[in-house]
């Protein structure tokens, strides 16, 4: 445990240092949005195409494990829904609700968490939990507060496919793929391009999470530790059960699926929810909460799968 306690610290001191940064006023919020976007758009992205342009397509099209992956995540979703309907909330609520309860920070700590500690072949497995999140859940939640609203119409549909596609990550991992599968060598400029954009992405990642943090607020606590015990505890549980007992997964691929499933709360969903005007303090909470319990929780679950 305390091994990789002291390998997942420097990660978490990164967001500390983001947090202190934000909290003291040294890192304007301004500055915070500026770097996250740098970090969503160009040095995620470039980290993300490097990783799928040298992957093979079979790498990322592992049905069992997609399926495996959403199996275990639709029934947390549904527990978070039920839960959140039974105490009176409307289905827009619920859908935040059980978003936070599913979708975990991937793309800005997982991928370069996992990849740091486990080397470059932990980025299939990472790939593709997080298509599904992004492509399954991302939709599933719009589609459910636009229709509670009673406008699920074609107009959305296309909303929700141009942002999908628009969404740098997809993006990426898209064009990756589709340069894997045309077989083309990546030239040397720019392939260290890429590399050199890409390795900003850690840092840079870790340190936009910490300083968004530092702007939340706490409300309604006791929701905000039911959705992280949901997130932190439940989602990995069972996705270890599906991975480990159901579909019979390459143990290195099914400790990778448990390890992205142990990620604290997104923090896309706080600008879902504040699009929408559908509890984004609730979401922000969770956020907070999440990400500070899973300094915890995520190193045993990293000592675990290790």
């Amino acid at each position: 445990m305390l091994p990789i306690f002291l390998k997942t610290l420097p990660f978490f001191l990164l967001i500390g240092l983001g947090f202190a940064s934000a909290a003291t006023k040294f890192f304007s919020r301004e500055a915070a949005v500026a770097l996250t976007k740098f970090v969503f758009w160009f040095a995620l992205s470039a980290m993300l195409f490097n990783f799928t342009a040298t992957l093979e397509f079979s790498d990322i099209a592992n049905v069992p494990f997609l399926l495996c992956y959403l199996s275990a995540s639709i029934i947390v979703y549904v527990i978070a829904t039920a839960v959140s309907l039974m105490r009176g909330n409307t289905a827009s609520v619920a859908a935040i609700e059980a978003q936070c309860a599913v979708i975990g920070n991937v793309g800005f700590l997982g991928i370069p968490m996992l990849v740091g500690l486990f080397g470059e072949r932990a980025a299939a497995p990472v790939l593709m939990v997080l298509s599904v999140d992004l492509l399954i859940f991302g939709s599933l939640v719009v589609a459910v507060i636009t229709g509670s609203r009673g406008k699920l119409e074609p107009a959305i549909v296309l909303t929700i496919g141009k942002g999908l596609l628009t969404n740098p990550m997809v993006m990426s991992i898209t064009a990756g793929l589709l340069w894997s599968l045309a077989d083309l060598p990546v030239p040397l400029p720019m392939g260290e391009f890429m590399s050199i954009l890409g390795a900003a992405a850690t840092p840079a990642a870790l340190f936009a999470i910490g300083a968004s943090l530092a702007g939340k607020s706490a409300e309604r606590p006791s929701v905000a530790l039911w959705l992280s015990s949901l997130k932190l505890a439940l989602h990995p549980l069972l996705v270890a059960i599906f991975a480990l007992y159901i579909y019979d997964l390459d143990p290195f691929l099914a400790s990778m699926m448990i390890a992205a499933a142990a990620m604290p709360v997104a923090g896309n969903i706080y600008i879902i929810a504040q699009h929408y005007e559908v509890a984004p303090q609730r979401a922000s909470t969770a956020i907070l909460f999440s990400t500070v319990i899973s300094v915890i929780t995520l190193t045993a679950v990293l000592g675990w799968v290790g």
